[in-house]
């Protein structure tokens, strides 16, 4: 069977979600006949190439609506859990499946069944599908923070949560929101590193600002992300937030709108983040105003040797920003030199491995961050919305 087969089924279908090896994308696959064998042959339902995979390895039956396993004396085993099939096994929604080294996580869906691949990583997908079961669980993640600093004094105001896991195959956002994203799980992983990033940020000094990032999922549920901020807010009464919207994802006026009054009774500030990464909406910025501009790193890298024409066009969107009350920062700057170009075109703040590269929150002291005061930099640009 083709692992692009779609099936259009008047009942609930089950999916396999995995990988087929340690250099293959994941995809999910549909147990589309009743019984369902996996192994290495050619005439199996579902062929894994792999040594570590008998010819047939495995039987999967569809019985009453319900999903069985039987290992088929298979040499390195079939688990269900963690645990080694022995006999019929029953697995529902939400197990893994595993067949010898290779990990499923079983789902059920009805109607037409997509097929949902993700890009290839270099660590081993299918044990980081286990690993995720235990960051959701566990809420094993560890935030790192990078500092903001006032382009003017360079000093810190702020810091960007970054997300970051110890667990093997879970160390990076993107091998995190891979593996969410098999199953659908991106918002609730991004609601996780937000909490827990903004609950480690107590040891940062000075209540600085706090940015924190939001996953275009989020956006589809505003009503499940507005519940999340005000369960934030209502934990950490005086933390000094700010969330922070993808460029692309700020598309809807009223929507940015209706979440930006949202904000503000909450006390928190908003910042459209990667501008000019793709489309640079100017109509957003006048019609749903942030607070604060990110600029994209593709737009700061280089700056100082870019062409008198570049730089003026950034320095007239500085500018803009200005004019409606925006804060601008600039990403990605690392040497000295874009510093002070991005100084010279009018940017406010600044961020990139020029001021510091991403450490835990106890790793920043007021000396080694030389955070400013609050209290010291001026109004918060929320209020004026206020």
């Amino acid at each position: 069977m083709s692992l692009t087969t779609l099936s259009l089924l008047n009942d609930a279908a089950w999916i396999l979600t995995g990988q087929l090896g340690v250099d293959q994308v994941a995809r999910s696959v549909t147990v589309a006949s009743s019984p369902f064998v996996i192994g290495r042959g050619a005439s199996a339902s579902l062929t894994i190439a792999s040594p570590a995979v008998s010819t047939s390895h495995a039987e999967l039956r569809i019985e009453n609506g319900e999903l069985w396993v039987r290992d088929l004396g298979s040499t390195n085993g079939t688990f269900v859990n963690g645990v080694r099939v022995a006999s019929d096994a029953a697995v529902r929604a939400g197990d893994l499946l595993q067949i010898a080294g290779i990990v499923f996580r079983v789902g059920v869906q009805r109607g037409y069944v997509d097929c949902k691949t993700i890009a290839g990583d270099s660590t081993d997908q299918a044990l980081a599908l286990i690993q995720f079961d235990k960051l959701i669980a566990e809420r094993a993640v560890l935030p790192h923070y990078q500092p903001i600093v006032q382009m003017s004094t360079q000093r810190t105001v702020g810091f960007e949560v970054l997300g970051r896991s110890l667990l093997f195959g879970l160390g990076t956002p993107h091998a995190m929101f891979s593996a969410a994203a098999l199953l659908d799980l991106e918002g609730e992983l991004s609601r996780i590193l937000r909490d827990e990033g903004v609950r480690l940020a107590e040891a940062l000094p000075a209540n600085p600002l706090v940015f924190l990032n939001t996953h275009p999922a989020e956006l589809q549920d505003q009503a499940l992300l507005e519940k999340s901020l005000r369960e934030l807010r209502l934990a950490f009464p005086d933390a000094a937030l700010v969330l922070e919207i993808h460029e692309a994802a700020a598309t809807s006026v009223p929507q940015m709108r209706a979440l930006r009054c949202v904000l503000n009774e909450l006390g928190m500030q908003l910042a459209y983040d990667d501008f000019g990464a793709g489309q640079a909406r100017l109509a957003e910025l006048g019609d749903a105003p942030p607070d604060y501009l990110k600029f994209d790193i593709q737009l700061i890298r280089g700056i100082d040797s870019a062409s008198a024409e570049r730089q003026r066009m950034l320095a007239s969107l500085v500018r803009i920003s200005a004019d409606l009350g925006i804060v601008s920062l600039a990403e990605g700057i690392e040497t000295a030199a874009e510093h002070a170009t991005c100084r010279r075109l009018g940017f406010v703040y600044g961020q990139g491995f020029r001021y510091g590269t991403p450490a835990t929150a106890g790793t920043f002291t007021t000396e080694s961050s030389r955070i400013t005061p609050l209290a010291t930099i001026g109004p918060r640009l929320g209020d004026m919305y206020s």
